[in-house]
């Protein structure tokens, strides 16, 4: 009878017990558990979880996520003895803890100890309810939902985010940050347990209004830590003496402008903390840099700084702007994705593509000379001209006409589109078209990609996409050859840096100015990283003198100086078709392979895959391309003379000669290498065979003023025409106004030029034999 009485009693049980966990399903099917999991505000991380800047939620809430094994053990010991110490042994509701609590409220008439677990704590946050014995029973239910669909760990986890602090702070990063300005997982004894004891009441509580009283409370903590022996008694007494200092809610506010970037990312993938791979360390190195350097930043001038490391293409630093709460400085605008002029930062890329195809090497002459291409007159920065520079030269020196020359050979649409091939979108305004400007700054570009593209010269040619995210996948482009990229960041490494800088690490660096002074440019390229500086004013106004080497050059290097990884200087191995060899000006040849007597310059240059291109011939027809000219001589006089000449002999000669638009440069050693021998008397008396008299020019003197001839207001002039004459000399004439070509005179007999303009000229004259005169005048407007 007894066990059959036990048998029946057992089947009730079980009846009980399976009705109450269908009723209970089915109550969790009608009423579902809010997702604990629902992104609120956004936290953005560094590499390393650093907090970088945190948004609030549509209710001003803030919350930094974190995971269990970012809090410090001490807080998680502190809160469980606390608020719950067999909270990895009951299923939600502490039946013991609910049944003193009552006991205690019956006996005293008030609430001495609460009798919710932290499970049920979680669920009151996540189902809030009135304190009612209806809503005790409710977050009883939601308690056991949590148990149901959580392990005790992600419940736990949700407390650590969920928990409030005081005011808008919710989750103990938060209030570690807000309160402590530290880590959660970085608390000490005395930390670890004011934050425990914070949320009890998180409004009397707060540190920041009543840091006596949170202390009181928390000592409290700390004695029951030593009563039961879960922290020595030693160690408490250390924690006593810890005050709780008054503290200030500061956000975390580093790289700004980023993290902006990255919300709408974060949002999008309903991420609450997204980590980026940012280096916290490199980006408080950069915005120390800016800050020491706003003083010399003029008004309403702004800048933007990209650190990109070269191996992995992960941006390690990011400046959108000097100053984020800078109104006048318009610093809420992102200058890292802004289209700006890149003035003469894509020269670099140009002589590159220019070794690859052959046409150059690091030592080719190249003429600085002015020139005009259409109605296109190109200038250089510092408004004068050199004559003959190699490519070296050229891009050291930014000279603006040599790469305008180069740019024409190559093509500016080819140019432009090899350039996006490599990762440097070049844009375009309207339906404009890609042209001879660009290279000096004629487009736009932005500085993400302008850094993307300077990538490739630590990386054998290939570009590498700046990659904000660890995942986000890896994009490379070939911009140069190996052996193109080696040459052109060896010749830019010899680039002098800014006053009071010094280059350590080997750094390749090329700055760029726009018109007007509007943006002053200077990225730099070592082994380990990418860098790009923009300064100027966001709207577009110019700062007058403020141009790249002087404005954005020491930004460059300070932050080169504060980058880990830069003190050893630039190791890369250059490349086995990469070869130094001896060549000579003005041929441009093997000095091994060139006679001696057209060697008229040794210089070492930089060749690729052997390739040893010689001095590009002149764009313009009519003018001297340098080359060997043969003349013939009487062996017996050594004298010059043609088929016209009655002699019983003659023989021919060779002489190299240098571009006639840079011969008013050379100096008069050079310029009697290329100098003819007069002509034989045996040949006729005509005056092509002239010869015994200097060469000189004869109508215009340095005293010459030419008068423009007054017109109507509006209108433009005719300008002012005269004949150019030179005498003595042999053969036909070459003349050059300000060093560009405007004609030929065969017969001697005068060149007809036209001056539009007033200003200070230099006529140069040169006749067959190589002989020149110049002679400076002046066209004033009446």
């Amino acid at each position: 009878m007894v066990w059959k009485r036990v048998g029946r009693y057992s089947l009730r049980l079980l009846v009980a017990g399976v009705v109450c966990l269908l009723g209970f399903l089915l109550a969790d099917r009608i009423w579902p558990l809010p997702d604990p999991d629902r992104v609120r505000s956004v936290l953005i991380l560094a590499q390393d979880r650093t907090p970088l800047r945190a948004f609030a939620d549509s209710e001003g809430v803030w919350r930094y996520p974190v995971t269990l094994d970012e809090v410090s053990p001490r807080y998680v010991q502190a809160l469980l003895e606390y608020e719950d110490r067999w909270f990895y042994r009951h299923p939600g509701i502490n039946p013991l803890a609910l049944a003193r609590a009552g006991w205690q409220w019956l006996e005293g008439g008030r609430v001495v100890s609460g009798g919710s677990t932290l499970t049920m704590q979680v669920a009151r946050i996540l189902d809030p309810h009135e304190r009612t014995l209806s809503g005790k029973l409710r977050q009883m239910f939601r308690a056991l939902q949590l148990e149901w669909h959580y392990h005790k760990d992600e419940i736990l986890t949700f407390y650590l985010n969920l928990a409030p602090f005081g005011g808008p702070i919710e989750g103990v990063q938060t209030a570690s940050f807000a309160w402590l300005h530290k880590p959660a997982l970085e608390l000490s004894y005395a930390e670890a347990a004011l934050l425990a004891v914070l949320p009890q009441a998180p409004s009397r509580l707060r540190p920041d209004r009543h840091p006596e009283l949170a202390q009181q409370y928390r000592d409290k903590v700390l004695r029951r830590m030593a009563a039961q022996g879960v922290w020595t008694q030693e160690t408490v007494e250390d924690a006593l003496r810890e005050p709780v200092i008054r503290a200030r809610f500061r956000q975390p506010m580093a790289a700004p402008l980023f993290a902006q970037r990255m919300k709408a990312q974060a949002f999008a993938t309903q991420q609450a903390r997204l980590q980026t791979a940012l280096d916290a360390n490199i980006q408080w190195a950069l915005e120390n840099v800016l800050r020491t350097r706003m003083g010399s930043l003029p008004a309403g001038a702004s800048a933007g700084v990209l650190v990109v490391e070269n191996s992995t293409g992960y941006v390690r630093g990011y400046a959108g702007s000097a100053d984020f709460f800078a109104a006048d400085r318009f610093g809420h605008v992102d200058m890292v994705q802004a289209v700006r002029s890149p003035g003469s930062t894509l020269k670099p890329f140009l002589y590159g593509m220019a070794v690859d195809d052959g046409l150059l090497h690091s030592a080719s002459l190249l003429s600085d000379v002015p020139i005009r291409r259409e109605d296109y007159a190109p200038q250089n920065f510092f408004r004068h001209f050199s004559g003959a520079v190699s490519l070296a030269q050229a891009l050291q020196q930014s000279l603006n006409i040599p790469a305008v020359d180069v740019l024409q050979r190559l093509n500016p649409a080819s140019f432009v589109a090899r350039l996006r091939n490599g990762g440097v979108t070049i844009r375009f305004p309207g339906q404009a078209e890609p042209n001879l400007s660009v290279i000096l700054g004629g487009a736009g570009t932005t500085l993400e990609d302008l850094v993307r593209g300077f990538t490739a010269f630590a990386r054998e040619g290939v570009s590498i996409k700046p990659r904000f995210l660890p995942a986000e996948p890896l994009v490379e482009r070939r911009m140069l050859s190996a052996g193109a990229a080696w040459i052109i960041q060896d010749i830019l490494r010899a680039v002098s840096p800014p006053e009071g800088s010094v280059n350590h690490a080997g750094i390749a660096w090329k700055t760029g100015t726009s018109y007007g002074f509007r943006d002053a440019w200077a990225v730099g390229v070592s082994d380990a990283y990418t860098v790009g500086v923009w300064t100027g004013r966001p709207d577009g106004t110019p700062l007058p003198g403020r141009f790249g080497a002087y404005a954005a050059g020491p930004i460059l290097f300070d932050i080169f100086r504060a980058l880990p990884g830069n003190v050893n200087g630039n190791v890369r191995r250059r490349p086995d078709n990469v070869e130094r060899v001896d060549i000579c000006w003005p041929l441009g040849g093997r000095a091994d392979t060139t006679a001696p007597k057209h060697c008229h310059v040794r210089l070492q240059a930089w060749t690729l895959d052997g390739r040893v291109p010689p001095t590009l011939p002149n764009v313009q027809q009519y003018s001297w391309s340098a080359g060997l000219q043969t003349y013939w001589v009487n062996p017996q006089t050594g004298l010059r003379v043609t088929s016209e000449c009655v002699v019983p002999e003659r023989v021919s000669r060779q002489v190299a000669m240098w571009p006639l638009e840079v011969q008013p440069w050379l100096a008069d050693s050079v310029l009697e290498k290329m100098r003819l021998p007069g002509f034989d008397p045996a040949c006729p008396t005509s005056r092509q065979y002239q010869g015994g008299v200097e060469l000189a020019i004869r109508n215009l003197d340095a005293s010459t003023r030419l008068y423009l001839p007054a017109t109507a207001s509006g209108q433009q002039t005719l300008g002012v025409t005269v004949d150019l004459l030179a005498q003595g000399g042999e053969g036909q004439y070459f003349w050059l106004v300000n060093g560009e070509p405007v004609g030929i005179d065969p017969e001697r007999d005068g060149l007809r030029y036209t001056f539009t303009r007033a200003g200070d000229y230099d006529l140069t004259v040169f006749d067959a034999a190589g002989a020149v005169d110049k002679m400076p005048i002046r066209v004033v407007s009446q």
